[in-house]
């Protein structure tokens, strides 16, 4: 089966049409972007603790984890990643697991949120862009990390569910093309046009999803991105200092003037990395 197409559904949020619209996003996703690791595999520990998996089940989970981290994800990868996850969560209660999300997230997520990424949302804000999380991850854990963010809006993978339980099944992959499908989407709903927006991301596998936006950015890069993007002439990012969040939780001020200073800053940012980059290339 073609992973790509595995599950293609996807049913955005309705807005209400009183709300007014925004012209620029950006785009980030989750797992090697924001986070030093990935999402999917962080709650282990709390998992294990609640009851939900066996000490065999985290010792999986790390050993995925560390594949995750020092080789990237590929579509073989994401495949076996996506085949582990829902045959693990299958039969769970989906209350305990939002309960466990909830109450652990601040001792899970906080350590791993890339100073770097948290900035760089940041700056988006000011310059009044909305900021949507694009992740593979689950919508239970990438919801709560996106709030915790102060995020606009989040694209995730939904899991089918029965009787409160997960039935193992996806309604929704948020991987390879169909990230892309749910990005536009949402800027139908949103108003977003596309050829503004920006998006983020250390993987080939979301190069669907960089393709659609005018300001595609490279951060932590596999070899396949990189690769891509000094082809492409387009900006390549390092994040290497994960922190905590608790310092960076208080709301940003947006006045008129911020929005036009943010604005240009996040424009000039993106061409002076562009440049950086292919001088780099070139050397």
């Amino acid at each position: 089966m073609n992973l790509w197409m595995t599950v293609t559904y996807w049913e955005p949020v309705d807005i209400c049409s009183t709300v007014t619209l925004m012209s620029t996003a950006a785009f980030f996703d989750l797992d090697k972007t924001i986070l030093a690791k990935s999402s999917a595999f962080a709650f282990a520990r709390p998992f294990f603790k609640g009851g939900l998996i066996s000490r065999r089940g985290v010792l999986r989970s790390a050993y995925a984890q560390l594949v995750f981290v020092t080789s990237g994800a590929d579509h073989e990868l994401m495949e076996q990643m996506r085949t582990y996850v829902t045959n693990l969560v299958t039969g769970w209660d989906v209350e305990s697991v939002q309960s466990i999300v909830a109450e652990t997230l601040d001792e899970i997520i906080d350590p791993m949120v890339y100073q770097e990424a948290v900035d760089l949302i940041a700056e988006h804000r000011a310059a009044g862009h909305e900021i949507v999380i694009v992740s593979s991850s689950g919508s239970d854990m990438v919801e709560p990390i996106g709030a915790r963010l102060g995020v606009d809006h989040t694209i995730a993978t939904r899991a089918a569910i029965e009787n409160g339980r997960y039935t193992g099944e996806l309604e929704f992959f948020a991987y390879g093309p169909n990230k892309a499908l749910a990005i536009q989407e949402l800027a139908l709903k949103r108003g977003y046009n596309l050829d503004e927006c920006y998006a983020y991301s250390d993987s080939q596998t979301d190069l669907p999803m960089m393709e659609i936006v005018g300001f595609p950015v490279a951060v932590n890069p596999d070899d396949e991105l990189r690769e891509v993007a000094l082809d492409r002439e387009w900006p390549i990012m390092d994040f290497e200092k994960p922190v905590g969040l608790r310092s960076h939780t208080k709301q940003i001020a947006v006045t008129g003037t911020s929005v036009a200073l943010g604005a240009a800053v996040i424009g000039v940012a993106w061409y002076v990395i562009r440049r950086m980059t292919r001088a780099r290339a070139a050397s």
